[in-house]
């Protein structure tokens, strides 16, 4: 790293580790950990980069603080874990930004991360087709080896039957092409929401997958970057536990 570069990188540091401050403060343990190690490393690279001693000397009293607030939390979050009672909710707005899948299922996602369950009885009209294969894209770009998502939806009847049939049908060839088996099953009676990791990560969001906003064009900000995407209001309720099904 130049000189010349040791500003901005100064800059992403402040800006990733006044995240996890603001995180840490709402209680959103697991994202603020994530925050915060990603801004110690900024960090730490500035530290290899300046020359001035004073700022070394004060970024090193700076690490050493965000390293220690970071171990705690790890501590209660395993503690919290093993007790199985963790439990951490997130509040989407009305109209807010900033939510995409890789935004928000990142902090959950591990190098163990091999199976996933979807259940989620809205998967059935077009745009709710796309937001599950966004989904199952933001899986293979993770930094996992998901093998398997189990989805489980209910059947669309009448003319969009065909429709959601040839369309799950193609997700499930193109995942296979990947390496991934798409298992597919149809429920009449399923109502709740629910995604689960096998590393332990249980995510409730009340509108499924399907918490977006219709964009206002196909040429609109938003239509392609799902950060940019208006949401509507809903919750997101994470808990982990030690056993995940396995069926």
């Amino acid at each position: 790293m130049t000189q010349n570069h040791v500003p901005g990188m100064e800059a992403s540091a402040v800006s990733v580790l006044k995240r996890a401050v603001e995180l840490d403060h709402s209680s959103r343990f697991q994202e603020s950990i994530v925050c915060y190690q990603e801004g110690i490393q900024l960090l730490l690279d500035v530290l290899k980069a300046i020359k001035d001693d004073s700022k070394k000397a004060h970024y090193r009293e700076k690490i050493k603080g965000y390293m220690e607030r970071a171990e705690q939390i790890k501590v209660h979050l395993t503690r919290e874990k093993e007790e199985g009672k963790y439990h951490e909710q997130v509040k989407i707005a009305e109209n807010a930004t900033g939510y995409s899948y890789d935004t928000l299922f990142r902090p959950y996602i591990s190098e163990t991360l091999t199976e996933v369950w979807v259940e989620d009885p809205y998967i059935r009209y077009i745009h709710q087709l796309y937001n599950f294969l966004r989904f199952c894209e933001m899986l293979l770009k993770a930094p996992c080896k998901v093998r398997r998502i189990h989805l489980l939806t209910s059947q669309e009847e009448g003319e969009g039957s065909s429709q959601q049939t040839n369309a799950l049908a193609e997700i499930k060839q193109s995942l296979q092409a990947h390496e991934v088996t798409l298992d597919l099953q149809y429920s009449s009676s399923i109502h709740d929401r629910e995604i689960r990791f096998d590393n332990g990560w249980i995510i409730k969001i009340g509108r499924g997958l399907d918490y977006f906003k219709r964009p206002q064009g196909r040429f609109s900000v938003g239509y392609c970057d799902y950060d940019l995407r208006q949401c509507q209001e809903t919750t997101v309720d994470v808990f982990h536990t030690k056993h995940t099904k396995t069926t």
